[in-house]
């Protein structure tokens, strides 16, 4: 599900405040870079320091194999009137993309083996007024695709063979009236380790997380403290383990009521963060030691609470801040020159990337 609001763009109330805090301490580095597209970008994924796919309207995808220095940006056929809300890259060669479109057929899963010379559709959706949102991996075959709710029902499926996509409507939790998931920045829902799962939802009167410990064969559905209306909830959630994780959200329709909340017991109770000062609507947050399916990617435990996040204001979604805090949003941080971002995710904390609108990436390095 995805809103557009009024066409009014507030200026954040904390800009001064940034600006002093901004000055003692040390900034992330940032390098713009060059997509060779003008299409927006969506979504992220690296898939370790020097491979990265990326994604969004258009039928648009762009690859980098050498950190950023070089994109290939193309266009996938059949796909140039679809908007791609999701990416997973698996290697340079191997990368999933998830479609949204206006139509029931519209929203697709496709498949590369060969760094995008061709595509294959592995999934397309029959169900008429189905809307799927994101998705993400445990590993480069086992993953999930979350889905808004029809008639009381989340119509989300998985795969374990990187090939086919089963139904899993059955194990989901019911669903709360007009309860839905964003798909701004493809990531709604999150996995962790072998068969972790949580999907963030708004739109009902609650903004709950849904949670599985078993690959989607069980779910539970937990309350958090953000806001939350038919515009309002949770868009983006991350976990760094089993137990430590970060939601974010606000409302589409109001550019000030920007939120974030952690947990420490895997999602079952939240805790509002201090507030970031930036404005706008959480599109996307990414913890700095990264969520990519590399294993031999190294860790820094220095950064194992650090979480970037990157905003975007109403009504056009073309402006935006991003911030960044290193203690899981008790302290944070104005990161100057960045705007106009929908998505930010890592690698390791020395390579991350933002991409938004006309094409634009920027590396972020800590």
């Amino acid at each position: 599900m995805f809103k557009r609001s009024l066409p009014v763009l507030l200026i954040s109330v904390f800009t001064i405040f940034s600006f002093a805090q901004t000055s003692s301490i040390s900034q992330p580095k940032i390098t713009r870079q060059k997509s060779g597209t003008t299409q927006l970008l969506i979504a992220v994924s690296p898939v370790n320091s020097q491979v990265v796919w990326a994604a969004g309207t258009g039928g648009t995808y762009v690859l980098t194999t050498d950190g950023g220095n070089t994109w290939k940006a193309g266009v996938v056929p059949g796909a140039e009137a679809l908007q791609f809300r999701d990416v997973q890259g698996v290697s340079d060669r191997v990368a999933y993309l998830m479609s949204i479109g206006n139509n029931t057929t519209d929203f697709r899963i496709y498949k590369t083996w060969d760094a995008g010379a061709t595509w294959h559709v592995q999934f397309v959706n029959q169900v008429p007024n189905a809307f799927y949102d994101c998705m993400a991996f445990w590993k480069p075959n086992q993953g999930i695709v979350h889905s808004d709710s029809l008639n009381g029902v989340f119509l989300d499926r998985r795969t374990f063979s990187g090939q086919k996509w089963h139904s899993i409507t059955a194990n989901m939790p019911p669903a709360l009236p007009g309860e839905a998931s964003f798909s701004s920045s493809g990531t709604c829902i999150t996995t962790q380790g072998d068969a972790n799962a949580w999907a963030t939802t708004g739109g009902a009167t609650t903004s709950r997380i849904l949670a599985t410990r078993d690959a989607g064969n069980t779910w539970n559905a937990y309350d958090t403290p953000l806001i939350s209306s038919p515009s309002a909830g949770g868009l983006s959630v991350a976990f760094r383990d089993g137990m430590h994780g970060i939601v974010g959200g606000g409302d589409l329709a109001v550019n000030y009521r920007i939120q974030l909340a952690t947990s420490a017991d895997g999602g079952q109770t939240w805790t509002l963060t201090k507030k970031p000062p930036i404005g706008g609507t959480i599109f996307c947050l990414a913890y700095a030691n990264g969520m990519t399916l590399n294993a031999t990617e190294p860790v820094d435990h220095a950064f194992d609470r650090t979480v970037v996040i990157t905003s975007e204001t109403a009504p056009n979604f073309t402006s935006g801040a991003a911030a960044w805090t290193p203690d899981e949003g008790q302290t944070w941080y104005r990161i100057p020159g960045v705007n106009g971002n929908w998505a930010v995710a890592f690698a390791n904390p020395h390579a991350g990337w933002f991409v938004g609108n006309n094409g634009e990436i920027v590396k972020i390095s800590f």
